[in-house]
């Protein structure tokens, strides 16, 4: 306290942080990237545990024998999904009532903004069936789900097969204290939307759904069942929920101890766990598992049924069967017994999963990154931007300069820059950013009618139109400039301190949300945004800004992500996948409220505007 309270020393302080301004930001930013890439060195992580007293013992005996019976109703299942042409909502009906459940259905519909080519479908109708097993042992206040999205052709026949079979077998048993709700969606995330909508009485995202007419308790718990093949080698767990959610860890450590226990083969980001940590190979192995982590959670969007749930504060997972050439086989009997034993284990909370941590990163399922380990990664990041803006307040309350008779100098004290050369830009580059969210879907029509082009491709391209169009900003304003004769010294100044701190505060707030998606921008904006001004080279630096601009960033992660999954694509199909993935960030959006999509187009794009425009100051 006493080094800032002393004028003397506070001013020795600022004075050595402006010295030392540039070394200081270039080595925080090295540091941060290095202590990012060092989370994923097992010595530096925790390792996982059970902190729910309730589920802190895995001694429960899993007695579920009938796996080949539930494998042969999923082939019925199949054979009478082929015959229907898609849900066999009469033949669940039956099957549900015959084992004993409460059985209601749902029907919903869904017109989308525009065509989603990759699932080919733009009218969406479909009809959600669930069962509810009520408990004997309770007043019905609480319940748990297991889900099984009824998907296209030949997927997920067995995972409907196994929850009808787990539904026969627990309805025999009396130790159950929570409702147990079995339901079948269709059209995955969309009626699973539907389905959760109806079940909380709300409509967030302008879906038409009939109202349910059975309900359980208060959702503790959800698992969402994926398994397409009638021998599994591995089961993958995935948790990155909508916006970058993620469920209590609790729930990960539960479905690892009963794999552990029952000796089943278990994956997280579809990678196996490995021993050799202090090999290099082993680090790397740790690394590529985190980073698909930070990148799935990153694009804010749901992988799986299970995303969805977390909205509602409901702690969910899904749990993917992978059949690969292992030679390690898991039956079907085997499954059911692991499930059998995580819904008797959710079965004995007195409370919602609230002990451990909800924001973390795991680099194996045996580990986890907790977030007092690496916001500090984002903190070294920030602090630049910080150090950035002090270094401009003081340049800006510096007095001017005088000549040699004591005179200061007229041009700095009459070109005091105002509030509109620092508004302009402001104002343009977020109607800009108005522009990018809002015009794609509006001229989606117009575009198709005068070019050649389909409803989805009009509205990537429109966007990206409109992105490329915001470049020209700093021409247009700058015409402004000179009538108010602000274009000075000052004025850039002004911009980009109000730019780093609008910056700071973003990022800030996208981390605290999203640590994944933050980091992300921070790697890429922060450096641009510390050291570009109206003096360095023009071709140069306008290089070096679009590459590191949001598109660009967007552009480089979608070839980064299909290298960390070994599966490395050609530059046209990166391209092309590309594409499809801002018309599917644009889908989540509308679909489920994704808010990626937003936040770079209303907010982040019009900073780096803001920057873009300091570059071409006159």
């Amino acid at each position: 306290m006493g080094l800032l309270s002393d004028p003397n020393r506070r001013r020795a302080l600022i004075s050595m942080l402006t010295r030392l301004n540039a070394p200081i930001c270039v080595v925080c930013y090295f540091a941060g990237v290095a202590w990012f890439m060092g989370l994923a060195f097992e010595p530096f992580t925790l390792r996982t545990y059970m902190s729910e007293n309730a589920m802190g013992s895995t001694m429960v005996e899993e007695r579920f024998p009938a796996g080949e019976r539930a494998l042969a109703t999923g082939r019925e299942f199949a054979a009478h999904k082929k015959k229907v042409g898609g849900m066999p909502v009469d033949w669940l009906v039956k099957n549900m009532q015959d084992r004993g459940l409460e059985v209601f259905t749902q029907s919903f519909s869904r017109t989308l903004p525009f065509p989603d080519e990759n699932k080919e479908r733009y009218i969406v109708k479909g009809t959600n069936v669930y069962g509810i097993l009520r408990a004997p042992r309770a007043p019905r206040t609480e319940a748990l789900v297991l889900s099984a999205p009824c998907s296209p052709g030949d997927n997920n026949n067995q995972a409907v097969g196994l929850l009808l079979g787990l539904a026969q077998y627990f309805r025999n048993q009396i130790y159950w204290a929570k409702d147990i709700i079995f339901l079948v969606n269709e059209h995955d995330l969309i009626g699973m939307q539907a389905w959760l909508e109806g079940y909380h009485h709300t409509n967030t995202t302008g879906m038409s759904w009939s109202p349910l007419q059975g309900r359980g308790g208060s959702i503790q718990a959800a698992l969402s069942l994926e398994l397409s093949s009638d021998v599994i080698t591995s089961l993958d767990l995935v948790l990155e929920g909508l916006n970058g959610q993620l469920p209590n860890l609790d729930l990960a450590n539960l479905f690892y101890a009963f794999c552990q226990k029952i000796g089943v083969l278990c994956t997280i980001q579809g990678k196996l766990q490995r021993n050799d940590w202090d090999s290099v190979s082993g680090y790397n192995h740790a690394v590529q598992t985190m980073m698909l982590m930070v990148m799935k959670q990153a694009s804010g969007r749901p992988w799986g049924d299970h995303g969805l749930f977390l909205r509602y504060h409901i702690e969910a997972a899904t749990i993917k069967g992978v059949n690969s050439f292992r030679q390690y086989k898991t039956d079907a009997t085997t499954i059911g017994r692991l499930l059998e034993g995580m819904y008797r284990k959710l079965n004995n909370l007195l409370e919602r999963l609230h002990q451990s941590y909800f924001f973390y990163l795991m680099p194996s399922l045996s580990h986890f990154v907790s977030i007092g380990y690496y916001m500090p990664a984002f903190g070294l990041l920030a602090v630049i931007l910080l150090l950035r803006a002090l270094d401009l307040w003081v340049q800006l309350n510096t007095p001017p300069s005088t000549t040699e008779d004591g005179v200061a100098d007229i041009d700095q004290v009459r070109h005091t820059p105002g509030v509109l050369s620092v508004l302009t830009p402001l104002v343009i580059s977020h109607l800009t950013g108005v522009a990018l969210y809002a015009l794609p879907i509006r001229f989606q029509e117009t575009a198709v009618e005068h070019f050649p082009v389909s409803e989805t491709e009009a509205v990537v391209l429109t966007a990206i139109a409109i992105y490329t169009a915001g470049l020209a900003l700093p021409h247009n304003t700058h015409r402004y400039y000179i009538v108010c004769v602000c274009g000075t010294e000052q004025g850039w100044r002004v911009l980009k301190l109000v730019a780093v701190l609008y910056l700071a505060v973003l990022l800030g707030c996208t981390a605290l949300i999203n640590f994944s998606l933050g980091f992300i921008l921070a790697l890429t904006l922060v450096p641009l945004a510390a050291f570009v001004t109206p003096h360095v080279p023009k071709v140069l630096s306008a290089f070096i800004l679009v590459i590191l601009s949001p598109a660009c960033t967007l552009l480089f992660s979608v070839f980064f992500f299909q290298e960390l999954q070994d599966m490395p694509v050609s530059f046209q199909d990166g391209w092309l996948l590309y594409l499809s993935v801002i018309s599917q960030g644009i889908l989540d959006h509308s679909l489920y409220g994704s808010l990626v999509y937003p936040l770079i187009a209303l907010l982040v794009y019009p900073c780096w505007l803001l920057f873009w425009n300091i570059l071409f100051w006159k």
